[in-house]
């Protein structure tokens, strides 16, 4: 193998991934429970921005309701926000595990 041409692939590959991690932190994805009572924002990169609970969601005689209304919405955005950093950057790794690598999940 030609360690020149491994390294130029090396560099490129890691260019890329820069660029599509730099577009993944500027994507939104939404994450939603109780039919849109509780709707969560986060980047591509996986940090939260907003959370937006629709006042009849909120339930003062059962406030367990709303909390796993909101831990549903987190999740949900956060499974919408994996399957998009995977589909961002699997065609760059050509489908290598990244979640040993710091930065992956």
């Amino acid at each position: 193998m030609d360690l020149n041409k491994m390294m130029k692939q090396a560099a490129k590959m890691q260019a890329e991934m820069a660029k599509a991690q730099e577009a993944l932190a500027e994507t939104q994805v939404e994450g939603t429970a109780g039919g849109g009572a509780v709707k969560v924002t986060m980047t591509g990169a996986g940090e939260f921005t907003a959370v937006k609970i629709d006042p009849e969601a909120i339930d003062s005689d059962d406030p367990s309701l709303l909390e796993d209304l909101v831990l549903a919405a987190l999740n949900d955005a956060t499974r919408t926000q994996q399957e998009l950093a995977e589909s961002s950057l699997g065609s760059i790794t050509g489908g290598l595990d990244l979640k040993g690598l710091p930065g992956f999940k």
